[in-house]
């Protein structure tokens, strides 16, 4: 799979703002916002790559990609949190 320079700014973009709105919904994970913001972008990365291929599909536009992103970085702060915690949600 490709990804043109301006896909991968759009992710980028993407994953702030869904890492900002994971952070919100995941409350007391403890990494605070830079921490929120770089798991968003990284859950933004797993769901642009990992949703098309399991044909989650919610539709075109900026839009679904933020929810896309967030569902994807509040399950990546999920697992982290459990990872990190001991087990604990």
């Amino acid at each position: 799979m490709y990804i043109s320079n301006e896909g991968l700014l759009v992710i980028l973009f993407v994953g702030l703002v869904a890492g900002w709105l994971a952070g919100k919904v995941v409350r007391g994970t403890g990494f605070g916002i830079i921490g929120d913001i770089v798991v968003g972008v990284a859950g933004a990365l797993v769901a642009s790559f990992l949703f098309p291929k399991l044909g989650i599909r919610l539709g075109t536009g900026l839009v679904s990609e933020i929810v896309y992103s967030a569902i994807g970085a509040v399950i990546l702060l999920l697992v982290v949190r459990l990872v990190r915690g001991g087990g604990r949600l």
